[in-house]
């Protein structure tokens, strides 16, 4: 599978998990169903609202560490450029 840059939310603006993986329809509904706890369980960050895809894993961790490295303000701004109405992009993996 192709590896992806990812960003779950809770809501609009609200709290951002960055996550990287080499299959974003599985991770995402993982997510969703909360099969792996951690922060984005603990947050309800069950929304896919911005993803990116690499043409490679290195690629896709180097830009996840580069996006994590980031701001908020910055976060925001990748996710209103691809999708400034906050929709779970979910069903279009599926």
């Amino acid at each position: 599978m192709q590896p992806f840059v990812y960003i779950m939310a809770n809501h609009r603006n609200g709290t951002l998990y960055v996550g990287v993986t080499s299959n974003l329809p599985r991770r995402a509904h993982e997510h969703r169903t909360g099969a792996v706890k951690g922060f984005a369980s603990r947050y309800g960050c069950k929304l896919l609202v911005w993803c990116e895809p690499h043409g490679s894993m290195l690629d896709a961790i180097a830009r996840e560490k580069q996006i994590k490295g980031g701001s908020r303000p910055a976060k925001l701004a990748l996710i209103e450029a691809m999708n400034p109405a906050w929709r779970d992009l979910y069903d279009d993996l599926v």
